[in-house]
């Protein structure tokens, strides 16, 4: 039998690998260069801090979350 810790390891896993798969896709749609992101370009140096695009996902999952926990 699975351990729930185990089974909750294994859908993380899944979620990060088909975000990895999307990624091409949602960089085409613009996400993570939305504005409240915070870009950096310096002579040597960039520097990125996608605030905005974070706190969208973080309300994505946490809806999803919420829906597959009903």
């Amino acid at each position: 039998m699975i351990s729930p810790m185990a089974k909750w390891l294994v859908i993380i896993g899944i979620i990060f690998i088909v975000a990895g798969l999307a990624w091409p896709l949602l960089s085409r749609l613009g996400i993570g260069h939305l504005p409240g992101d915070i870009y950096i370009e310096r002579k040597g140096f960039n520097f990125y801090f996608p605030v905005t695009t974070g706190i969208i996902i973080s309300v994505a999952l946490s809806i999803l979350l919420w829906i597959f926990r009903k």
